[in-house]
Formats: structure tokens, sequence, C-alpha cells
């Protein structure tokens, strides 16, 4: 029913003065018939005050009740929120609970606004009538399971409803969709194996990475109902892949893998640097680099001690073993930071945005210096050469991120149609051939830094041409691009490890090893936290937040083991062994428990705004990002009213002599 509406009242005869029919005609011709609600009778004249001029009123208006059965169905589904909550449901049945009184405008957008089961039928019989059952587990899962959906109505067989009940079955939207996706799938592995053949069949090394593909991919959805991070699930789907025989990849398609690490490396790297607001960056300059790389430097020199002393690993190992284990993932800590977010815990600020630039950092400092590292130790160059290695790696990688990000800026030209793309391919290609290439040369540490410095300086030169930060194409691009191949890199990294082959001496002394450089780096964090205008709750939360491993970890444990590999050294090997071992022990435990920490510890140690404010998601990607976390300005967040929110809910009383 639209607002734009007609009320035609019509008097009986005297004999029967209240008695009244009512009658409302929408705009298409349709007539809603009703009677005088006597319940809503007043005097005919009332008193409004003593010291009042105006003693007495005339005939008050009155409210009526509608009889047509369209309107009452559509009142009911306004009250569809009240039966969908089993503590309103239960006041509701009991008559305890008062219901919301709805304009016409409001009952007709509720209609049209609901986002999440638009296409379910709005029979009677569709609704679940008992409030125990909506309280029963499965209930929860199934409606946890269920995905937004666009609010537009979809076509569906006419006993869809009742073959597929909600909310235990999917929409035949979301049915057709899956359909559609495995005749794609299965097509595009027939289009595979008729040009690459067997390797591409059941049992080839190509159909064990797909199908460990799409199982970590599942196994990341189902964890991430219990709002885990998916990569958890991802990793156990590989390790569990592996040692039940379903997967094993031999040496020769070791350098697939490889390739596949290195390019998902690219994509972590080019994400660090477009999460980065250069203006919080410009406002948080000291506070971020002395957080981000003072407790780094704590937590990677005390793994490199206690496995020195404790695990027998030589000084490069331990110190390379360090430098990766001291990264934070940002996968790990963005979802958890946007739900405390969006509840207002914390932005008033900055800590959000505070955590992810220090994770940035952190990331792309283990990565630079783990590639410095690494062609040092496999390098067969003089030693003058050696410690130019370091020096050479720095300048020469953010020289060509500066270069890239320049290049990228003025080409293509910002007006051109094809911008969009054109900006994305320019920033993947430049980060690819910055850690390829500066691979094959001989300075491995040169491309890590090229990607964040590339990514930075273009996100730069992009806001200054008009893209806002907050609102940029590429980074959507990058999350799509890491939704592809995060299942990747965690389904091969948990399918290295043979539980048959572990030491459990080894294990349990890596894990007091990696419990040692945690707990002195919270430490060294809240140390170094003095004077960075945080309380010490704030600085306790920013400490537990950067206790997350997950993503450097899974990207380069593995290189090592495959360097040595090829060059024929069994103790090396042996090494090598022993830091991919402690780095998926590190995903393992640091992972679940830095995102339980953050999840239940932000509420307690972080103070709440009044009135959250939540971005609007423009992006086309599900998942949350940093760019979904900003600042808020705590004295204009309190001069916000919900005036607007209270209008849409009133409509004024039509003047004397209006129809």
């Amino acid at each position: 029913m639209s607002v734009d509406q007609e009320e035609v009242v019509s008097q009986q005869p005297a004999t029967q003065p209240n008695s009244r029919k009512v009658s409302i005609v929408t705009h298409d011709g349709s007539t809603l018939h009703g009677h005088d609600n006597l319940g809503f009778e007043s005097p005919r004249s009332r008193k409004v005050s003593s010291a009042s001029e105006h003693a007495e009123m005339g005939p008050v208006r009155k409210k009526s009740i509608l009889h047509n059965a369209h309107a009452f169905e559509s009142q009911g589904n306004n009250l569809n929120s009240i039966y969908h909550n089993h503590e309103d449901c239960a006041k509701y049945a009991n008559g305890d609970a008062r219901i919301k009184k709805h304009s016409v405008h409001s009952v007709t957008d509720s209609m049209h606004s609901r986002t999440r089961f638009s296409d379910v039928a709005e029979d009677e019989d569709q609704r679940i009538p008992c409030c125990g059952l909506m309280a029963s587990w499965w209930y929860t899962f199934c409606i946890k399971c269920r995905s937004n959906e666009p609010p537009h109505p979809s076509w569906q067989p006419p006993m869809w409803n009742k073959l597929c009940p909600y909310p235990f079955c999917p929409t035949y939207r979301q049915f057709s969709r899956i359909i559609a996706l495995c005749l794609i799938g299965i097509l595009s592995w027939g289009i595979v194996y008729t040009v690459l053949g067997e390797t591409a069949a059941p049992g080839g090394q190509l159909f064990q990475l797909i199908l460990l593909t799409i199982c970590a991919h599942l196994g990341g959805w189902l964890m991430s109902l219990t709002t885990l991070p998916a990569l958890i699930g991802m990793l156990f789907v590989g390790l569990l892949f592996q040692n039940v025989g379903l997967v094993d990849f031999d040496k020769n398609f070791n350098e697939v893998t490889k390739e596949l690490r290195k390019i998902a490396l690219v994509i972590i790297l080019i994400r660090a640097g477009l999460d980065l607001d250069p203006h919080a960056l410009k406002r948080l300059k000291f506070t971020v680099i002395k957080l981000g790389l003072v407790p780094w430097l704590v937590e990677a020199g005390i793994i490199a001690i206690t496995t020195h002393f404790f695990l027998d690993l030589p000084w490069i190992w331990g110190c390379l073993l360090g430098v990766i284990i001291a990264a934070v993932s940002p996968a790990v800590v963005v979802p958890c930071l946007f739900r405390l977010r969006s509840k207002g815990y914390g932005v008033a600020k900055g800590i959000p945005t505070l955590i992810i630039a220090v994770a940035g950092i952190d990331d792309a400092t283990s990565v630079a210096i783990f590639g410095i590292m690494q062609s040092i130790m496999f390098s067969n160059d003089s030693l003058t050469m050696q410690i130019l290695q370091g020096p050479i790696s720095i300048v020469g990688g953010i020289g060509f991120g500066i270069i890239w990000g320049l290049i990228s800026c003025y080409a293509p030209e910002k007006h051109d149609p094809f911008v969009v793309p054109l900006r994305i391919l320019m920033l993947l290609v430049g980060g690819l051939i910055a850690v390829f290439g500066s691979e094959r040369i001989g300075y491995g540490g040169a491309g890590p830094l090229g990607c964040v410095a590339a990514a930075f300086v273009s996100l730069v030169c992009w806001s200054k041409q008009g893209w806002e930060i907050e609102e940029n194409p590429a980074v959507t691009a990058f999350e799509i691009f890491w939704m592809i191949f995060e299942p990747i890199l965690f389904g091969i990294t948990g399918a290295q490890i043979k539980i048959s082959e572990l030491d459990p001496n080894i294990v349990s002394i890596g894990i007091g090893c990696l419990i040692a450089g945690v707990v002195i780096r919270i430490l060294a964090t809240i140390l170094v936290g003095i004077g960075c205008k945080l309380n010490l709750k704030e600085k306790i939360f920013v400490a537990l937040s950067w206790m997350a491993k997950a993503t450097v970890q899974a990207a380069l444990g593995p290189v090592a083991l495959i360097l040595v590999t090829e060059s024929g050294n069994e103790k090396d090997k042996i090494y090598a062994d022993t830091v991919l071992m402690i780095c998926v022990l590190s995903i393992m435990l640091t992972a679940p428990t830095g995102a339980i920490l953050i999840t239940l510890s932000g509420p307690r140690l972080l103070t709440k705004t009044k009135f959250p404010v939540v971005p609007e998601e423009w992006r086309r990607s599900h998942r949350p990002s940093i760019r979904d976390i900003s600042i808020i300005d705590e004295e204009e967040e309190k001069d916000e009213t919900l005036d607007s929110v209270h209008s849409e809910n009133v409509i004024k009383e039509p003047n004397k002599g209006e129809p």
C-alpha cells in the first residue's frame, strides 16, 4: 500500500452516533473497508487545562480497524521479526509483549526491505510456529548457513516450498547457483583433462590439487560458521588429506606449488600496501613504527635464541625462523576487528587502523628480511656481495615500488573507460615481476618491498586523482584474488606435514618456544606503548591482537625446505623440516587463540562508542576488509541523532478540509 492514499468518511444516521464506515482508497483504485474501533472512542469534548484559554476541544478524530484481509496480512509480515526471536515469541504467546504500532509507510516498506530471506514464500505454513524449535541448535545452524540474498523476488517451482522447507533447505536461487557452479567446474575440468592428459585425471597431481583446493574452501566455510578464521579449516583439510592418503605431491609437482606460493605472497603483500591508510599513517607515524618494529624484533630474537639452545638450530636458521614467526596475520585480525568495529569498540582512538597498519609493516619487514637471508644462505657470492645484499635489496625494492607506483598513476589515464581493470593488472604484474625477477637476479629481499611500496604509492596517487581511499576498486579485486589463492596456500601448507614423521620432543619444545615468544612480545608491546595515548586496557588488547600468525608463515615456511631439497644437503633438510613444523604449529596455536582473544577481550578492554557508524558495504565481496574499518571522531559522534530513523515511522495527520 502506498503512502498517497485517500480516506473517505461517511457518517451514519443520528440513531447510530457511534457507528461510522471508513474506506481507504489506494493509488491503484482498490478500496479497503472498515468501521470505527469503539475501544478508541473518546468523549465529544474534553478539557485541556483549567488554566488554558481553550477549555474545551471539539470532536476528536477516531482511529479505525480495517477488516480487509490483505491489510492484516501486511501487518503480520511486519511482525515476522517477533516470531523469529524466541524470547519475544514467548512473550507474544503469553500476551505480555506489546506490539509496536507502525504507519502505513513503515508497513509497506517492511514488505520490500527484507534482505535475508527475500525469496521465501509468505504462506502461513512456511513460518515456524514452535519457539522451542527456533531456539534449537539445528535451527540456529541452518540460519547461520543462509547467505544474504538480494531483495528481488526469484522464480521457483510451485512445489519447492513444500519439498524444501525454510530454513532447513536452500532457496531455489541458491540451489540453482550451486548447480550452475558444479556444471561449470565439471566442464572446466573436462577441458583441462583434454589438454593436459593424465595429470588432470583422477589420481593425477593436478587433480589432487584441485580436489584439495575445493575441499579446503569447504572446510574454511564450515570453520567460519564458528566465528573462527576460515584458514584454520583450510589448514586442517590439507593436514587430513595428506595423512589419510588422499593427496601426495611428488618432487616434480613441488615446483608448481612453489610458484603458487609466490603468487599468493604477491597478493598478500599488495593487499598489505593497499590497506595502509596514508592519512592515519601520517598522523600515527611514530606510534606505528615504534609499535611495529620493536615488538617484531623482540619476538624474532626470542624465537632465534630459544630454538638455537633448545632445538640445536644454527644461528642463521634460528634467525630465519624468528623472522618468519614474528609476522602478524591480517587474515585473522581483520574479521575480528570488523565485528568489534560494527559494535563501536575502539573506533574513537583509531585502534583498528593502528593494529592493521602494524600488521602490514610486520608482514613487509618479515618477507623482505627473509628474502635477504635466503639469498645470503643459498648464495655462492663473495663475502663482500653478501654484506651488500641487504642494502641493495632495500634500496632497489623501495625504488622499484615508487617508480612502478608513479607509472601506474599516469598509465592508464584517469578518465580512461578501462581505467579500473588496467590499474589492477598494472599493480598485479608489477608485483609478480618484482618477486619473480628479484629472485632470478639473486636479490630476493627486493621483490616483497617493491610490492608493498608500489601498492602504497599507487594508493596515494589514485586518491589524489579522485579515488576515495575507503572505496578503492583495486582493494575489491585483490580480495577476490585472495579468495581464490587462500585455500590453495593453506591447503598445500597443511599437506606438507606428515604426522607419522613428527618428533614429539621437537613438537613440545617448539610449542614452548612459541609460547615464550608470544608472551614476551605481549609484555614488550605494553612497555613500548607507554606514551602512545592508549590506556592500559587498550595496550593489552593491541598486544593480544598481534599474536595471531597465519599468512606469512604459510607462504614462507615451506620455501626453505624446497630450496634445501634441490641442493640435496641432508643436514639442512632436517633444519628446514623443523622450520616448517614450527610454522605450522604457530598457525594452529595462535590463529584460533588470537581470534578468540580478540573477540572476547574487545568488549572488556575497549571503550564502546554510543552510536557506531557502520560503513556502507559497496563491495561485491562478502568478506570484511580493513576498508570497512575507519576512525570516528568521538566529538562529532556525540552530536548524531536518530531523528531520520524515527521520522520514517511517522505520518502526519491530514488537516481538516483535505481529502
